[in-house]
C-alpha cells in the first residue's frame, strides 16, 4: 500500500532534499541536487525503483513509526518505535555539504532490546538503472555511470547483498548507537573524506538552532510560521539562492489522474511572495540571494523572460515521461522537465518588478543594474500587455486574456511610477508609465468584470471565476471597500470554494486548461482567501479560515500543493513552497504585519 503524501518528512542539505515515511523509508532523493535523476524513487513506483528503510525486525513493509518529530527548530527527524521487547529512535538528517551530500540515519537504544533491519536498493537515473555493487575498505559502493554511492555503518554490522539489495541486521539496547551514512559522489573522482555522523548530527542542530533563532516574528502563530520558514529554507538551493517550487516531481492534482508535474525549479510568479515571506521574518539574508538569483535569472532580451528557471538560471528545461514508473497511486505519466517553461504568461513582467521594488523599500542593498533591468522589462511590457497568454496556471489550452496577467501588467507600471515619484533621481518617464497604468486599469475594468454577478472573472468575455482575482486587493488595484472587491472575493468563495478550501479555476466541461480530470483544492488560494477577508474588514472570518487551514498540515507540519476534501488527504507536490508562504504571509497580516504588497 503506497504512503499517502502526508506521510512524508523532509529532510535536506540546502542542495537537495529527501522524504522519509512514517514506515522508516526513504523512498525520495535525487543527487547531487534537487533537479538531479533519483537515486530511492519508490515515491513513484515501488520498492524495487529504489529506497532506503530502516525499521525493527519484522516490521511489515505498511506498519509505521510510533511517533516523530523534528528536533527543535531543525530539519533533523526523529522518529520512535515502541516494540515488545524495547523503544528505539532512528534520526534522519543531511548535514550541509562540504563537496558531497551526505544521508545520515543514526539509529538509538531507547530502553530495553530491539533488534533492527536496515534494506537499500539504490536505483540510479529515476529508479532505472540497478548499480554494480561491491566491498571496498569495509564499506558497501555502488557504482553505474557517472554515479557512485559509499554505504558505511559505525560501529560496523552484518552486512550482505540480498535480490540487488544491500540488508543489514543488528541489535541495539539502552544507550547504544549505530550510525549509517550514505554518501554520494561522481563516479570518476575520489571517494571523498569520511564525516564523522555524531558531529555532524551535533553541528546540524547547531546550524539550524541559529537560523531559527534570527527569526523576528512573534505573532500567535510563531510554530508554524517557523516551520514553513524552515521548510522555505529548506527548499532554497544554497550555492545560487533560488528556491524550488517543491523537491518532487509528478506528485498528482488527481489521484489516477494526468495532472503530474515536475516542480523542481524556481518560478518567477513567486518571488514578490517569497520575498515578502522572509522579509517578514527578518531574514535578509535569504531574500538578498533570492533577489539576487532573480536579478542574474531575468537578465537579457525581455522578450526571452520565461516564466521558470533552473537552479542557477538554466533556461532550457525540456519536458519527457518516465515510462518505467508507475506513477504515485498509478497517476501517469511521470515526467521530468516541465514545457511550460516556453508558455507566455505577461504577469511574471510585474512580478519581477514588484518583487525589485520590495527589496529595495526594504533596505535590501540596490543593484546598480537593476533600475534599467525594470526599464527593459517594462518597455517589452508596454508593446505586448494587449496580447493573450497563458495565465498564472500555465494552462495547457488556447490562449486569453487572463485578468490576474493584465492586473500585473497594472502593478508592473505602478511600481514604476511609485518608484520615480520615490527617486526623481532615477532616469524614466513617470508620465508614461501613468498612462500604461491607467490604460491596463480602464480595460480591465471595462472587460475583465461582470457587473450583473459583480465579480471580476478569470478572463474577458469569460464567465469563469479564478482565485488569482483574490490577489486584486493585495496589490492596491482598487482599495479594499471596493464594491468590486468585496464581490469578488464573495463570488470566488461561493463558486470556487470546496468546504473551507478554494480551488484555483473550475475545471468541469471544457475546462480552461485543455487538461482532462479534476484537481484538489488549491492550498495557496485558500491562504489568498483568508488574506483578502482581513484586508476587506472581516477578520474574524479570516481567522477561522486560517485556523482551518492549519489544520491541514501533516504531524510534522508540512503542506503540499494542494487538498481533496472529500477523500480527506493531501495532493500534489510536496512539499509545496507556494503553500508555506501563503501560511507565512497570511499569519503576519493578521498579526498586524503586510508580508507583501
Amino acid at each position: 500500500m503506497t504512503p499517502r503524501i502526508e506521510d512524508y518528512a523532509l529532510i535536506g542539505d540546502l542542495q537537495t532534499a529527501a522524504l522519509v515515511g512514517r514506515n522508516g523509508s526513504v523512498d525520495w532523493l535525487c543527487l547531487p541536487r534537487f533537479d538531479s535523476g533519483a537515486c530511492f524513487a519508490a515515491l513513484l513506483g515501488d520498492e524495487d525503483n529504489g529506497h532506503w528503510r530502516i525499521a525493527p525486525e519484522g516490521a511489515g513493509s505498511t506498519e509505521n513509526c510510533t511517533r516523530r518529530g523534528y528536533a527543535g527548530d531543525s530539519l533533523v527527524l526523529e522518529t520512535f518505535w515502541e516494540t515488545r521487547t524495547g523503544t528505539v529512535k532512528v534520526t534522519d538528517f543531511m548535514p550541509q555539504r562540504d563537496k558531497s551530500p551526505d544521508l545520515m540515519r543514526i539509529v538509538e537504544g531507547v530502553s530495553g532490546t530491539v533488534d533492527m533491519s536496515s534494506v537499500l536498493r539504490l536505483r540510479f537515473d529515476f529508479g532505472s538503472v540497478v548499480p554494480w555493487m561491491r566491498r571496498s575498505d569495509g564499506h558497501r559502493v555502488a557504482v553505474a555511470g557517472p554515479d557512485s554511492v559509499w554505504l558505511r555503518s559505525d560501529p560496523p554490522v552484518k552486512t550482505w547483498g540480498q535480490q540487488f539489495s544491500t540488508c543489514s541486521s543488528f541489535t541495539v539496547t539502552e544507550g547504544e548507537k549505530v550510525a549509517f551514512v550514505l554518501t554520494w559522489h561522481p563516479s570518476h573522482s575520489h571517494r571523498p573524506k569520511l564525516i564523522d555522523p555524531y558531529k555532524a548530527l551535533k553541528h546540524t542542530l547547531h546550524d539550524w538552532a541559529k537560523w531559527s533563532a534570527a527569526c523576528t516574528y512573534t505573532g500567535k502563530h510563531r510554530e508554524a510560521v517557523l516551520r514553513s520558514l524552515i521548510t522555505l529554507k529548506a527548499l532554497t538551493y544554497g550555492p545560487t539562492g533560488g528556491i524550488v517550487a517543491a523537491p518532487t516531481t509528478s506528485l498528482p492534482e488527481e489521484l489516477g489522474g494526468v495532472r503530474n508535474w515536475d516542480y523542481r525549479f524556481c518560478w518567477l510568479r513567486d518571488a514578490t511572495l517569497t520575498l515578502g515571506a522572509l522579509l517578514s521574518a527578518g531574514y535578509l539574508e535569504e531574500a538578498g540571494a533570492w533577489r539576487d538569483w532573480l536579478l542574474r535569472a531575468v537578465a537579457g532580451d525581455p522578450a526571452d523572460l520565461q516564466i521558470m528557471y533552473g537552479l542557477a538560471g538554466e533556461r532550457r528545461l525540456p519536458e519527457m515521461e518516465l515510462p518505467w514508473l508507475a506513477g504515485y497511486e498509478g497517476s501517469r505519466p511521470v515526467r521530468i522537465g516541465n514545457a511550460a517553461v516556453r508558455q507566455r504568461q505577461l504577469d511574471v513582467y510585474g512580478e519581477v518588478i514588484d518583487a525589485l521594488r520590495l527589496a529595495r523599500d526594504a533596505g535590501l542593498d540596490d543593484k546598480p543594474h537593476a533600475w534599467n533591468l525594470q526599464l527593459s522589462l517594462l518597455g517589452f511590457l508596454e508593446s505586448s500587455w494587449r496580447e493573450p497568454d497563458e495565465g498564472i496556471w500555465e494552462i495547457r489550452g488556447p490562449r486569453r486574456h487572463f485578468v490576474h496577467s493584465k492586473v500585473m501588467a497594472w502593478v508592473a507600471a505602478d511600481r514604476a511610477v511609485r518608484s520615480l515619484e520615490d527617486d526623481p533621481s532615477l532616469p524614466g518617464d513617470p508620465d508614461r508609465w501613468r498612462a500604461m497604468r491607467d490604460a491596463v486599469h480602464a480595460e480591465v475594468c471595462d472587460k475583465g468584470y461582470d457587473p450583473v454577478r459583480n465579480t471580476f472573472t478569470q478572463s474577458y468575455g469569460s464567465k469563469e471565476l479564478d482565485a488569482s482575482t483574490l490577489l486584486i486587493v493585495r496589490t492596491g488595484f482598487l482599495p479594499p471597500d471596493d464594491p468590486r472587491v468585496i464581490g469578488t472575493v464573495d463570488a470566488v468563495r461561493d463558486e470556487l470554494g470546496q468546504g473551507p478550501l478554494v480551488r484555483r479555476y473550475s475545471t468541469e466541461g471544457r475546462s480552461v486548461d485543455g487538461l482532462p480530470g479534476d484537481e484538489g483544492a488549491f492550498v495557496v488560494c485558500s491562504f489568498w482567501l483568508a488574506d483578502a477577508l482581513l484586508r476587506t474588514g472581516r477578520a474574524e472570518d479570516a481567522e477561522e479560515l486560517f485556523a482551518r487551514l492549519l489544520e491541514l498540515r501533516n504531524d510534522v507540519g508540512l503542506l503540499a500543493e494542494e487538498y481533496d476534501m472529500a477523500l480527506g488527504r493531501q495532493l500534489g507536490n510536496y512539499p509545496q513552497a507556494f503553500s508555506h508562504i501563503g501560511l507565512v504571509n497570511t499569519a503576519v497580516a493578521l498579526s498586524g504585519g503586510d508580508a507583501a504588497g
